[in-house]
């Protein structure tokens, strides 16, 4: 499993995420189980060296605020899912201060075409998005390649379901492999908009899907997510069977850029029955 040392700045990074308000405390503990996570996303991300724009999708202002505050971008864009053309504005406070505010616009994602012109972000981010899309996921990807600037930088996050928890659960027969399978409460406030997980992905299916829409990956990484301890029992079982123990955790972390005149695929066969 490939896992790189935190970067300076993830002490920071987390540090402000905690130093933010929260509407309330489900917020406050959710944001805390997935702050590692949030962390070692965020300073994967580069320093802005162009335009200074840069566009979250599936902003739940968690990451958010921290891409100007703490990382630099003068410009910070997020989206959310809604009826095309609405645009709401989002403030974060600190202390009872206003630290941050941004627009966030609504769209469908893996259906309309995003409201920003061609190359206006010189990075965009899609965390833990991928493996929700329910109708057609290179389309997000496609949209993503044609906001960014050329060389510009997509981050996308998304569980690994070849990773040791998977594996265990399947040789145990004690759960399903993909690492969180269950849909929303029925009696709950999202009941009719949460999506669950629709398809988890391996490390070579990523890897195919965005290079299939013109990007270059950069690096693909894995990482253990808390809680899981499956590691070394099954990093035994598959090394005895002569397998593969790279890029088994269960926290996929993707870094691709843009190339301009890169061929491109739009329905790879892996993904669509065509």
């Amino acid at each position: 499993m490939s896992q790189a040392a935190p970067h300076a700045r993830y002490e920071d990074i987390v540090r402000f995420v905690r130093s933010m308000d929260f509407p309330n405390e489900a917020a406050r503990r959710y944001t805390e189980i997935h702050l590692h996570r949030i962390g070692r996303t965020l300073e994967r991300v580069p320093s802005p060296r162009s335009s200074g724009r840069i566009l979250e999708l599936g902003a739940y202002m968690q990451m958010t605020p921290a891409l100007q505050c703490v990382l630099g971008y003068t410009e910070v864009r997020g989206a959310f899912f809604g009826p095309l053309g609405r645009v709401d504005e989002k403030s974060i406070t600190s202390g009872g201060r206003e630290i941050f505010r941004c627009v966030v616009d609504l769209f469908d994602a893996e259906k309309d075409r995003y409201p920003y012109e061609d190359g206006r972000f010189e990075t965009v981010l899609a965390c833990e998005i991928f493996e929700h899309l329910l109708h057609d996921p290179m389309h997000m990807l496609t949209e993503i390649n044609r906001v960014l600037e050329d060389q510009g930088t997509l981050i996308l996050t998304t569980p690994n379901v070849t990773s040791f928890t998977a594996v265990a659960r399947v040789l145990e027969q004690s759960g399903n492999p993909q690492l969180y399978s269950k849909y929303a409460d029925p009696r709950g406030e999202y009941a009719e908009t949460e999506i669950p997980h629709v398809r988890e992905y391996t490390p070579l299916e990523l890897t195919e899907a965005v290079e299939s829409a013109g990007f270059e990956v950069v690096s693909l990484t894995t990482e253990a997510s808390p809680g899981y301890e499956n590691e070394q029992r099954v990093r035994k079982i598959l090394e005895r069977l002569s397998y593969s123990t790279d890029l088994r955790g269960e926290q996929m972390y993707c870094i691709a850029r843009k190339r301009s005149g890169k061929p491109t695929i739009r329905y790879p066969k892996f993904l669509y029955d065509v």
